[in-house]
């Protein structure tokens, strides 16, 4: 009788300590809300912007002099860095007519050398010409983001 008194009283208090132990996030992700991790994603948002509006030349000022991808496999045919992300970048845009890029962030943390590494998932919705009309295309999936700190903001070094 006891236990059936007791039981429906500490379920709420044992909810509500597990809900408070929880850090706040960033609002629409997954990130701890610090001063850093907003500093990491304002910068990921500007390259999301970026992206959505094509901008080729912003892209490349947020990339670092020594960005690599190798395109997560052994194939280096299809790796790009610095030198070649220009001409990928254009191509990409040239083959679409708008694009839209939603970022869901899942986590910011600190890896070898002062590297941060933002995982996040990603859809990308765009619109491609056919011979048929254009169609909209979507694409959903995990990415990182690989950013060096430089002056007050970052550069990207892998993930684009």
């Amino acid at each position: 009788m006891l236990r059936r008194i007791i039981l429906p009283l500490m379920l709420p208090l044992v909810l509500f300590a597990l809900l408070g132990c929880n850090a706040h996030t960033i609002p629409n992700t997954d990130v701890e809300d610090t001063d850093d991790n907003r500093r990491v994603i304002s910068f990921c948002e500007e390259y999301r912007h970026a992206v959505e509006q094509r901008k080729v030349g912003l892209l490349l000022q947020l990339a670092h002099p020594s960005y690599y991808e190798d395109g997560g496999n052994v194939d280096a045919t299809d790796d790009i860095d610095y030198a070649g992300l220009k001409d990928y970048l254009e191509e990409r845009f040239r083959e679409t007519k708008a694009i839209r890029y939603e970022i869901r962030y899942r986590r910011v943390g600190l890896g070898r050398k002062d590297v941060v590494f933002v995982d996040f998932t990603y859809s990308a919705s765009y619109k491609i010409p056919t011979p048929t009309g254009d169609i909209w295309r979507r694409t959903v999936a995990d990415n990182r983001l690989e950013l060096v700190p430089h002056g007050d903001a970052f550069k990207i070094v892998s993930g684009m």
